[in-house]
């Protein structure tokens, strides 16, 4: 089935050629079933590439998704053009009096600011708010999932000595939670920040179950109400960003080593392997079906 996006969004181009079924909007209207309808809140600078990357795994199911994008209001974006965003995203105002099925809260690059210091946090904690009543389940990814830990369930993060960039293996600790429905004992994810949270933290939480951790630390973490699902990782990224992000820290002149495990023979100047694909749509398609469109009420009230 098909993801819903604007005719002219530059993503649907990608998407096409890699086989990726998209529909726009006079297409979809003709569909004579309920499609989910999504909200990405898109933090990361390189907007367009991270929505690739999204639509790409949400369009890989059985199911037709009405995708909208959003970005805050609060926040001037210095790196995508104020006509991609007026053309392709909303804010909050517009649309806080709907209803969605599931959303989707990026990471942002911001993980050396305490929370209160981000210029966008009180919006931020408007719309974290709003998820418990407006969205069915809510997906957070790295910084976002230290947002949601922090703001829901009062777990903050810390400073790590180095960075934490790399492949790295996980392991999970139920296999019969519907989230990793299908994965293997041990998977490989990407990481990419400097920050990170206590294991013990969100083991000790009445509200929480960590469901896989490994070399990078917690990694998959989902409430006990299944509102809420926090991804430390980036399973959703690309088999070259790690290395694009390597070379932008390089050419800033930070001192930092090559992601861990990622480089065939830790040879940088090897073409990096993907070793996480199938379990990033495998993680997407159980969200959508088992979080969202099993759970998610036909109609709102």
């Amino acid at each position: 089935m098909p993801i819903n996006i604007p005719k002219k969004m530059p993503a649907r181009e990608i998407l096409e050629v890699e086989k990726i079924f998209v529909m726009d909007e006079e297409r979809a209207i003709a569909q004579d079933i309920r499609p989910l309808n999504i909200l990405i809140l898109n933090l990361m600078p390189e907007k367009q590439k991270t929505e690739v990357q999204l639509l790409r795994l949400l369009g890989n199911t059985p199911l037709q998704v009405n995708v909208s994008f959003l970005h805050m209001a609060t926040h001037q974006s210095k790196t995508v053009s104020k006509s991609h965003l007026d053309q392709f995203y909303t804010t909050f105002s517009e649309v806080k009096n709907q209803y969605f099925d599931g959303m989707i809260i990026t990471g942002a690059p911001i993980e050396h600011l305490p929370f209160h210091e981000v210029t966008y946090w009180e919006e931020l904690k408007e719309i974290l708010e709003w998820t418990k009543t407006r969205v069915t389940s809510t997906m957070h990814i790295c910084w976002g999932a230290q947002a949601a830990l922090f703001y829901h369930y009062g777990i903050d993060k810390y400073d790590l000595p180095e960075k934490c960039s790399g492949v790295f293996q996980h392991q999970i600790s139920d296999p019969k939670i519907k989230l990793v429905r299908g994965f293997d004992d041990l998977f490989f994810a990407p990481h990419s920040r400097n920050t990170s949270v206590s294991e013990d933290e969100i083991i000790q939480h009445p509200d929480l179950l960590l469901l896989s951790n490994g070399e990078a630390g917690p990694f998959m973490i989902i409430s006990k109400d299944e509102k809420n699902i926090m991804l430390t990782g980036h399973l959703e990224y690309d088999t070259t960003t790690l290395e694009e992000e390597y070379e932008r820290d390089l050419n800033k002149g930070i001192d930092i080593q090559p992601p861990e495990n990622y480089f065939p023979n830790d040879d940088n100047t090897r073409k990096p392997l993907n070793t996480w694909r199938s379990h990033s749509h495998l993680l997407f398609s159980n969200w959508l079906n088992y979080y969202v469109y099993q759970e998610t009420p036909y109609e709102w009230k």
